[in-house]
């Protein structure tokens, strides 16, 4: 009966394959920046042939995991959706805290810890102070598993200039909690997270770092995100 059951649910096992080669996983890394790819470019990033990188490509494809667009000569890969990327960084977290490490020391992994790109919100160890002080301001109210804007929250992020899109016919939520590999806690994704997102960059209180997920803050950038998200 259990096994009738698993049968009948969603099929963990395929996702899982496609997730679990080592070139695939590799590939899909990469793209958790929320850049679009080209099959070279992904070739390079998983060390395997153009031949190779394309069987891959087209399997990950096939099973809903990427996207694909072509543009002139080019056709460029990016994944599927933000609940794509929540899945790579919960098993990021998973595999950062019971399998072996793989971390190269030195100042670039310390600045993917501090702000990095999580597909198209912030990620790190600001990110997740973040959403802990909405919370406590109840900016933000959890509710069980779920996060969502409490009763100041549109009152407040229109005064920072934020549209939160509240009334919005989306499928993607306003708010949802997204757990950081590195820091092992949540960190607000959803459409909320990428505005944010998108106004510290508009602001130019942080710069997205080339060909890296590292979000950059300068002196000035981190006084006021500090101000206005975590006081």
């Amino acid at each position: 009966m259990m096994i009738d059951g698993l049968r009948d649910g969603p099929d963990i096992a395929r996702i899982a394959s496609l997730v679990g080669d080592p070139a695939r996983a590799n590939m899909l890394t990469a793209l958790m920046s929320g850049a679009a790819l080209t099959a070279s470019e992904l070739a390079l990033e998983a060390g395997v042939s153009l031949p190779t990188a394309s069987s891959h490509l087209a399997r990950l494809t096939e099973g809903g995991l990427l996207t694909v667009a072509s543009q002139g000569r080019h056709r460029y890969y990016g994944l599927a959706s933000p609940q794509v990327a929540g899945m790579l960084e919960a098993i990021m977290g998973v595999a950062a805290s019971v399998g072996p490490k793989r971390v190269r020391p030195g100042p670039r992994e310390a600045r993917m810890r501090e702000a990095r790109v999580c597909y198209d919100h912030l990620a790190g160890e600001h990110a997740v102070r973040m959403l802990d002080s909405l919370l406590d301001r109840k900016i933000l109210v959890r509710e069980g598993k779920e996060i969502r804007l409490g009763r100041t929250g549109p009152a407040h992020f229109a005064a920072i200039g934020i549209d939160v899109g509240h009334g919005q016919k989306t499928r993607r939520p306003v708010c949802r909690a997204c757990l950081d590999w590195s820091v092992r806690r949540s960190h607000l994704a959803g459409r909320l997270g990428a505005a944010i997102l998108d106004k510290i960059l508009a602001e130019k209180w942080a710069r997205r770092e080339k060909d890296s997920r590292v979000v950059t803050f300068t002196p000035r950038g981190k006084a006021e995100f500090e101000r206005i998200f975590l006081t």
